[in-house]
C-alpha cells in the first residue's frame, strides 16, 4: 500500500480542538488556486494549511476565450499535490469553488471533469452574482458589524454587492479582474484606468447610504494594503480590519498608475510578491477608480472573502450570530491555558469590580474584557522573561477574526501588564499607539487587576468566586473568607497596592470577613 494512504493511527497533535474534523477549500481563480484547510467548520475557523500555485488561468481568456493548455497542466499538477494534502490531512469535505477564468472558458467542461476526477469532489463553478454573495458573506464572518459596500477582485472579474445588517443584496460582476484588464489594456495601467471608469458607468456605487465605507477583498488589493502599510510604516502588518481613509488610497493609487505608465517602478514595489508585482497597478486602476466614483469616505481590507464566506453560508443560523472572536478565544484558552474554567472566574471576577466602582462599560467594552479574561493564561509555557512579548505576539498576530486593530492593541496591552507588570518594563511596542489613551488605561486597569487575582487564584478555577470588591470612601477593599485569610500577605497586598494606583484609590485593604 502506498505510504501517503496507509497512516491508521490518529494524526492530530494534542494542539489540535478534540474531535475536530478538517473541512477543505479549493479556490480555482484566475490568477491563483489554492487550498486552504481549515481545523474545523466552525464561526472561527483556523487554517491548518494555506498553500496556493499562480496558474493565471485567466491568461488570455479575452482574446480566445479558452484556458490555455500550459496554464491548465500547471494548474491540474498543483491541484494533484493539494488532492493529496487533503488526505494527508483527512479532510472531512472537500469544497472545489471555481469562479471567473472557469465560467467564462469554453473548455470548462474539460477541465472541471479533469479536477473532479483528481479531487474525487464535485466542482462548484460559481455565477458573478454568486461570487459576488459569498465574498459579501465573507466580509460578514470576519467582520461582523460592517456596513457598506464591499469589492472581491480577482484575475478575471470585479464582484461588488452592499452589506446591511449582516445581509448583502445588488451583487453585480463586471469585467475588471487585473489579468483581463492586463491583457484588455495592453499593459497600460493608464489606459487601464479609463476601461474601469467606462465598464464602472453602470455601477451602482452610492457611498452615501453605506456609511462611506469600502471593504476590498482579493490578494492584489491585499498587497495594495500591504505597500500601503509599509509606506506609512503602520505598526501592524495585518491586512484584515486594515482601514485608511479613501484620500490617502486614492492618493497611493494614482502614484502606482502613474509610474506604471511611464514604465518606472512603482512605490512599495519592493513589498509586492514576484508573482502579484506586475498585477498591483492593475488592481491599483480598479481600486482608485472604485473610490472615486462611489466618492468613499474610507476603505477597509477584508483578508476573508469567498472560500470563509462559502462556507459561513453553510452553518446554522444559530452558529452564524455565534461571535467569531469569543470563539476563537475559547479554543485558543483550551488549547494554552492551564485552565479554561478559571477564564470563567476571571470574567466574573473582574465584573464584580466594574460593578461596584461603577465604571461605564460599553457592550464592545465587556466584549474585549471577556476575551481578555480568556486570553489572560496563554503564555505560561514560555519563559519568564518573555511571557510578555510572547503572548503579545500570539495575539497580535493570531487568525482571531471580529476584532479591529486598535481591539488588538488593546488585548496586547492587556497581557504586557499581566505579565510584564504595571510599567510593562522591557515591553514597549508600536503596536500600542494603535489604541486611543482612553482605551491604554482601561487596558493597564484590566492587566493590572489580573496580577491581584493569580496570586490568589494560582490559575486554577474555585477561589475567585468567593473573593469580593468594595468601595470605601477613596479605598479599594478587598474582602476574603475566613477561611482564605491565609491568602492575605505581602505579595497580595503589594498586588492590590498597584492596582489601586491604576484605578486612581488613595489606598487598599485587604479585609477577612
Amino acid at each position: 500500500m502506498n505510504q501517503y494512504w496507509g497512516v491508521d493511527a490518529d494524526p492530530t497533535a494534542q494542539g489540535r480542538i478534540k474531535g475536530a474534523r478538517p473541512v477543505a477549500v479549493l479556490d480555482i481563480g484566475s490568477n491563483s488556486v489554492r487550498l486552504v484547510v481549515y481545523e474545523r467548520h466552525a464561526r472561527s475557523l483556523t487554517p491548518l494549511y494555506n498553500e496556493k500555485s499562480a496558474c493565471a488561468l485567466g491568461r488570455g481568456m479575452a482574446a480566445n476565450g479558452r484556458l490555455a493548455d500550459e496554464n491548465v497542466e500547471r494548474a491540474l499538477t498543483a491541484i494533484k499535490r493539494f488532492a493529496l494534502v487533503a488526505r494527508l490531512m483527512r479532510a472531512g469535505q472537500v469544497h472545489i469553488l471555481a469562479t471567473s477564468a472557469v465560467r467564462d472558458a469554453s473548455n470548462r467542461d474539460e477541465f472541471v471533469a479533469a479536477v473532479e476526477a483528481i479531487m474525487d469532489a464535485p466542482v462548484n463553478v460559481l455565477s458573478g452574482e454568486q461570487e459576488a454573495h459569498y465574498a459579501a458573506l465573507g466580509v460578514v464572518a470576519g467582520y461582523p458589524e460592517f456596513s457598506g459596500m464591499v469589492g472581491d477582485l480577482g484575475g478575471g472579474s470585479l464582484e461588488l454587492s452592499t452589506i446591511a445588517d449582516g445581509v448583502d443584496t445588488n451583487g453585480e460582476t463586471y469585467e475588471l479582474g487585473v489579468i483581463r484588464l492586463q491583457d484588455d489594456s495592453g499593459g497600460s495601467p493608464v489606459k487601464a484606468a479609463s476601461i474601469v471608469r467606462s465598464r464602472l458607468k453602470s455601477a451602482s456605487l452610492d457611498a452615501n447610504l453605506r456609511d462611506g465605507t469600502f471593504c476590498a477583498i482579493g490578494g492584489t488589493w491585499r498587497t495594495l494594503a500591504k505597500i500601503h502599510q509599509s509606506l506609512a510604516d503602520y505598526p501592524l502588518h495585518m491586512v484584515q480590519h486594515y482601514t485608511v481613509p479613501a484620500e490617502s488610497m486614492i492618493k497611493l493609487c494614482n502614484e502606482i498608475v502613474s509610474a506604471g505608465g511611464s514604465n518606472k517602478s512603482y512605490p512599495g514595489s519592493d513589498h509586492a510578491s514576484s508573482s502579484r508585482r506586475e498585477l498591483v497597478p492593475f488592481g491599483a486602476a480598479v481600486m482608485g477608480e472604485v473610490l472615486k466614483a462611489g466618492k468613499f469616505r474610507q476603505v477597509a481590507f477584508s483578508a476573508l472573502g469567498v472560500r470563509e464566506g462559502y462556507l459561513y453560508s453553510l452553518l446554522d443560523r444559530s452558529e452564524q450570530k455565534i461571535d467569531p472572536l469569543l470563539q476563537g478565544a475559547e479554543e485558543m484558552s483550551v488549547l494554552r491555558s492551564r485552565s479554561p474554567a478559571h477564564a470563567r472566574d476571571l470574567i466574573e471576577f473582574t465584573g464584580k469590580y466594574v460593578a461596584v466602582a461603577g465604571l461605564a462599560e460599553t457592550a464592545e467594552e465587556a466584549r474585549l474584557r471577556h476575551v481578555a479574561c480568556l486570553l489572560a493564561d496563554i503564555g505560561w509555557r514560555a519563559h519568564p522573561d518573555y511571557r510578555a512579548e510572547q503572548s503579545i505576539d500570539t495575539v497580535a498576530y493570531s487568525s482571531l477574526s471580529g476584532i479591529d486593530h486598535p481591539g488588538r492593541a488593546f488585548l496586547s496591552e492587556v497581557l504586557a501588564v499581566r505579565y510584564a507588570g504595571i510599567k510593562r518594563k522591557g515591553v514597549d511596542r508600536p503596536l500600542f499607539s494603535l489604541s486611543s489613551s482612553e482605551d491604554g488605561n482601561r487596558a493597564r486597569l484590566i492587566g493590572a487587576l489580573f496580577r491581584v487575582a493569580y496570586p490568589m487564584s494560582a490559575a486554577m478555577p474555585g477561589v475567585l468566586p468567593r473573593v469580593g470588591f468594595r468601595v470605601d470612601d477613596e479605598t479599594i477593599v478587598l474582602d476574603l473568607p475566613r477561611d482564605l485569610a491565609f491568602l492575605d500577605g505581602e505579595h497580595l497586598r503589594g498586588r492590590l497596592e498597584q492596582f489601586a494606583g491604576v484605578a486612581g484609590f488613595k489606598a487598599s485593604v485587604v479585609n477577612v470577613a
